[in-house]
């Protein structure tokens, strides 16, 4: 099983390759640094519930559900 900050940033890295953008549009869409981006998707670093809250809306996603397909995939 994978620790929740990992598990988040591979949920997040494959939402945003499913809109087909680079990791800065989606860190200019919501407002991050590019690399702070990256060490969320990497697992390195653990976002605040504002930077997660700013990365769904970037997705055009509720918060809930990008925190829900993060939870499927951790399992029970």
């Amino acid at each position: 099983m994978r620790a929740l900050p990992e598990q988040f940033g591979l949920v997040l890295r494959r939402l945003r390759l499913e809109q087909r953008w680079s990791q800065e549009m989606l860190a200019h869409r919501a407002e991050i640094n590019r690399s702070y981006l990256g060490e969320i998707e990497r697992g390195t670093a653990v976002p605040s519930l504002a930077t997660m809250a700013k990365l769904a809306e970037a997705l055009d996603i509720h918060l809930s559900t990008l925190l829900a397909r993060c939870e499927r995939q951790l399992g029970p």
